[in-house]
């Protein structure tokens, strides 16, 4: 797998060379990230598609006490990306309302993705 690098914000940056391409783990990596950031009902072709945190958000005001449910959907939606073998150092806080979610997504290639989501 190959993907072109983006930037802090997300945006893609050029590429002027085929060894600027990312590959393997950060490719994987990044390609992650974006799966994430598609929520269920974002993507007009598959609307019952995506990932599922905001459904469980959408019930009512979330706590400490929410944290591992939401962890758990997370990791269950990143264990359906077809590169994931597995999913481990999972840690989730709350902090001002925000939800921070970061994992480490084994690959079938052996190698180890970083995961992070924050809502």
């Amino acid at each position: 797998m190959t993907a072109r690098p983006v930037d802090s914000s997300g945006d893609i940056l050029p590429v002027l060379s085929p060894s600027s391409l990312l590959s393997g783990a950060p490719a994987v990596a990044s390609a992650l990230r974006d799966h994430l950031r598609v929520f269920t009902g974002d993507w007009w072709e598959y609307p019952d598609r995506g990932n599922p945190v905001f459904d469980l958000i959408a019930a009512g005001p979330m706590g400490e006490k929410d944290l591992p449910a939401l962890a758990a959907c997370v990791t269950s939606y990143v264990m359906e990306y077809p590169a994931v073998r597995a999913v481990s150092d999972v840690r989730a806080s709350l902090s001002d309302g925000v939800m921070t979610y970061v994992a480490v997504a084994r690959l079938e290639s052996g190698e180890e993705a970083p995961v992070r989501l924050t809502i």
